[in-house]
C-alpha cells in the first residue's frame, strides 16, 4: 500500500490553455519525524505513527513518556531487529524538558499526543519557527443513547467504553446522554454490570479494571467526582479509592444527575467514571453533545442504523461510531483525529500516511520551442483574444463558443511576443 501511495500521479488540466503541460504530484518525506508520545498506549500510539513516518521514508526520533520508557525502548528493538537502521530511528528518554529539547532540534515535523495545555505550547513553539506539527490533545467523548436502544447493548457498550484501561484512554465514554424513557433503567443495568468488575493486577488474565498510572492521577479523577458530589450528582456506584488493592486503585464510578455546570462533564476526566445525563428530544441530545471545548470522538446507539448516522452528521467530532465506541482506534484504515480542543490533523490510514509527507508538483511543457502565449507583449488585440478564449471555454451556447474559438485563434499565431 505505501508504495502505491509513494508514486507519482499525473495531474490533468482541465484548462485548454495548459493543454500542453504534463503535471505530476510528487510525495517526498520531510527528512527526520518527532514524535512525543503519551504513557497510556505506550506501544501502540508511536508505533502507529513511527511506522507511517518510516515507511513514508522518513527517520524518526521518538520521545516517550518518562514513565513508560522501557515500552519505547522495546519498540526500537523490535524495529533494529527488523532491520531499520539505528540512525534512522531513535528514542530518547527524559522527561519535559527532553520534549523540549526535540521541538527545537533540527525535526522536520512533529507529533504530539497529549495534553491540551502541553499541546497550546507546542504550536506555539513551532509556530515561532513555521515547523508543522500534528497534535492528538483528547477529548471528552460523548455517548447518545436513542429512544429506541437496546439498553442490554448500549450500557454494556457504557460500562466498557468507559472503564477500559481504567478509563485512560482519550477515546473514552466520559459522557453519557441517555433519553429520559430509558433513564433509570440504563442506570440500573449500568450500576449491575459494574458491580461484576474484576478489579486487580493488569498483568492478571482474569482482571477487568486494573489501577491508574500513578496517584496524581487518582487525585484528579477524586476532585472530579467530589465536585460532581458537591454540585447535586448521585454516586450509584464506586466513588472512592481502593487501598486494599493499591495507592493507584479507584473503584470504577456510576454518577448520575450530573449537569454541565460540574467539572466531570466538562474537563478531561482520564479515569473510570461514567457520568449519565437525560435528554428529552434528539435535538437536546446533540446541542449537549457539542456544548465542550473538546472534538475528538463520540457514540450514536439506536435499533435504527439510519438515524444514527443522521445524528452523526450533527456531532461535532473527529469520529462518530453507531452502537461502537472506542474501537475506531483500532480500525487501522480510519483516520484518527480531532477537531477543536482535541488538536489538529489527522494519524492513521492513509491520511496518517499524507502528514508524513511533502506535497510537490512538477510541471512540463511538451512544446519546450514554443513561446507561450500570455507572455509579453500586450495590447488592444490580444485583450480581443483572450475575451475569445473565455468565450471559448465559458460561453453558455454553442455559438458562442465558436466565435470565441475564431477570436482566440489569433493568440496563438501572433507575432512580436517577447
Amino acid at each position: 500500500m505505501q508504495f502505491a501511495f509513494l508514486r507519482e500521479r499525473p495531474v490533468p488540466h482541465g484548462n485548454l490553455a495548459m493543454k500542453t503541460k504534463v503535471g505530476r504530484i510528487l510525495r517526498e518525506p520531510y527528512g527526520v519525524i518527532g514524535i512525543i508520545s503519551p504513557w497510556n498506549y505506550p506501544f501502540s500510539i508511536p508505533a502507529t505513527e513511527s511506522l507511517s513516518a518510516l515507511v513514508s521514508g522518513n527517520a524518526v526520533v521518538l520521545k516517550p513518556s518518562e514513565l513508560t520508557s522501557l515500552t519505547a525502548l522495546q519498540l526500537a528493538s523490535l524495529l533494529h531487529e527488523a532491520g531499520v537502521p539505528n540512525d534512522v530511528f531513535e528514542v530518547i528518554v527524559g522527561d519535559g524538558s527532553t520534549g523540549s529539547a526535540l521541538l527545537n532540534a533540527e525535526i522536520d515535523k512533529l507529533v504530539f499526543t497529549g495534553s491540551v495545555a502541553t499541546g497550546k505550547r507546542i504550536a506555539q513553539a513551532a509556530a515561532a519557527r513555521l515547523l508543522p506539527v500534528v497534535l492528538e490533545l483528547g477529548g471528552k467523548d460523548p455517548m447518545l443513547v436513542l429512544d429506541d436502544a437496546d439498553v442490554d447493548v448500549a450500557s454494556s457498550g457504557a460500562v466498557w467504553g468507559a472503564f477500559v484501561n481504567s478509563g485512560q484512554a482519550c477515546l473514552s465514554v466520559e459522557r453519557c446522554y441517555v433519553h429520559r424513557s430509558l433513564y433509570n433503567e440504563f442506570l440500573e443495568a449500568c450500576v449491575r454490570k459494574t458491580k461484576l468488575l474484576r478489579m486487580g493486577n493488569g498483568l492478571d488474565p482474569h482482571t477487568d479494571v486494573g489501577p491508574l498510572i500513578r496517584e496524581l492521577q487518582v487525585c484528579n479523577v477524586e476532585a472530579q467526582v467530589e465536585d460532581a458530589r458537591l454540585h447535586g450528582a448521585r454516586v450509584l456506584i464506586g466513588g472512592s479509592r481502593l487501598p486494599e488493592l493499591g495507592p493507584n486503585f479507584y473503584a470504577p464510578t456510576v454518577l448520575a444527575e450530573v449537569t454541565h455546570a460540574m467539572q466531570i462533564m466538562r474537563e478531561e476526566t482520564f479515569g473510570p467514571v461514567l457520568p449519565v445525563m437525560p435528554f428529552d428530544t434528539d435535538d437536546e441530545a446533540i446541542r449537549l453533545a457539542n456544548d465542550s471545548d473538546f472534538g475528538l470522538a463520540a457514540s450514536v446507539w439506536t435499533r435504527n442504523r439510519a438515524r444514527g448516522e443522521s445524528l452523526a452528521r450533527r456531532i461535532q467530532a473527529g469520529t462518530v461510531m453507531v452502537n461502537d465506541a472506542v474501537a475506531c482506534f483500532g480500525i487501522s484504515e480510519a483516520p484518527h483525529g480531532g477537531i477543536k480542543a482535541s488538536g489538529l490533523d489527522r494519524t492513521h490510514g492513509i491520511f496518517g500516511l499524507e502528514e508524513m509527507v511533502r506535497i510537490k508538483y512538477v510541471d512540463s511543457d511538451r512544446l519546450p520551442e514554443m513561446k507561450q502565449v500570455w507572455w509579453y507583449g500586450y495590447g488592444e488585440t490580444f485583450t480581443r483574444q483572450m475575451e475569445g478564449f473565455l468565450d471559448l471555454m465559458f460561453a453558455p451556447r454553442l455559438l458562442q463558443k465558436l466565435r470565441g474559438a475564431l477570436r482566440a485563434t489569433g493568440a496563438f499565431l501572433r507575432r512580436g511576443r517577447l
